[in-house]
């Protein structure tokens, strides 16, 4: 059963007969298909997600449709831990598909209710489904795989064009009770001024290290050549506005950490410094326990996570997520063909 720290969440919890199935459906699809990206997997993925519980299917729709949370949980699905072994020391060089498959093939299932999954082929080696756990080396990083300093509240890859609609984040398992932080936007809390402003093209967010060469692996110069993009907006540092979409309700792109605003430009500090408290002040934690699936709205909320303290024994906290678009056609320009769900 979910634990949430904010009980104003909205949830659903499987009945255990939900559970059963879904655990079912999964286990055989594992061994129906060969891997996550595999050609028939993606193009069976919405006949695949009809078989998922109704009330599932129609709580997730809901969810899409209403256009209205920040975020949402699934909890209750049987993630069998004998099954799935313990947390890796490292996302690179495992064996693919691990032990996991059939809960990475579940968030492929919910990515399908939504839109489209993909991924990135300057982040964690082009995988469509990721891995976060605590790295050693990363743990004073503002990645996902750090631990011991607060990684602050984003938009998942507010930098990019064609950033996800959807995060799909699914609990393998969190003994800790780790909180991932969740904030949304309190139009109400801003003036005229300062929304007028921040609909204009006035701030840089610069790529996350994420995406970066360096915590990627490069073995050729092709591998090399994903990242000319990155370096691209790195080095141009484009303006963009950090609000969009309706002016009376409002979509955000927000990564604090990464964000600049011109020097010159007393105005939109005084916008983005007043966007920055509101939301921060509306942040509330969520915990994912094993067996949640969180499910957040890319434009509607941000989120970030709590800092806490791996053990790296095999039992540290382990999320399993899935980016989703709801247009796979926008980021075609950035696709190598029009199969490939990889950007870069």
């Amino acid at each position: 059963m979910s634990n949430l720290t904010d009980q104003s969440t909205r949830s659903y919890t499987l009945s255990p007969d939900e559970a059963a199935e879904t655990a079912e459906l999964t286990l055989s699809l594992a061994a129906e298909y060969p891997s996550v990206d595999d050609p028939g997997l993606l193009r069976d993925l919405p006949r695949l997600a009809v078989r998922l519980p109704l009330g599932v299917q129609r709580f997730v729709r809901d969810f899409r449709l209403a256009d209205r949370h920040g975020h949402t949980v699934i909890g209750g699905h049987l993630f069998d831990q004998e099954r799935i072994g313990p947390t890796p020391e490292h996302w690179r060089g495992r064996r693919r598909p691990g032990p996991e498959f059939p809960e990475e093939l579940l968030l492929m299932l919910y990515s399908a209710l939504l839109g489209e999954p993909f991924g990135w082929a300057t982040q964690q080696d082009g995988h469509l489904v990721h891995d976060i756990f605590p790295i050693r080396r990363h743990e004073n990083d503002q990645l996902g795989m750090g631990s011991k300093e607060l990684l602050t509240w984003h938009t998942e890859d507010a930098f990019h064009p064609y950033r996800s609609d959807y995060l799909i984040l699914g609990a393998l398992r969190n003994p800790d009770r780790v909180p991932t932080t969740v904030g949304e936007l309190d139009l109400g809390s801003l003036s005229e001024a300062d929304i007028d402003i921040l609909f204009e093209p006035r701030f840089h967010i610069a790529p996350d290290e994420s995406h970066l060469p360096k915590n990627n692996t490069i073995a050729s110069a092709e591998e090399a050549a994903r990242f000319a993009t990155i370096q691209r907006m790195i080095d141009e540092r484009p303006l963009m506005p950090l609000l969009y979409g309706s002016r009376q309700d409002p979509y955000m792109r927000l990564d604090p950490y990464f964000t600049s605003v011109p020097e010159d430009d007393a105005e939109a500090r005084r916008a983005y410094d007043a966007l920055f408290k509101v939301v921060d002040a509306g942040m509330h934690e969520v915990v994912a326990n094993q067996g949640d699936v969180l499910f957040i709205d890319n434009h509607r909320a941000v989120h970030g996570r709590l800092p806490f303290t791996p053990r790296y024994d095999g039992t540290d906290r382990w999320l399993k997520r899935v980016c989703v678009t709801s247009d796979l056609r926008r980021s075609r320009p950035m696709r190598a063909t029009a199969e490939t769900r990889l950007l870069g």
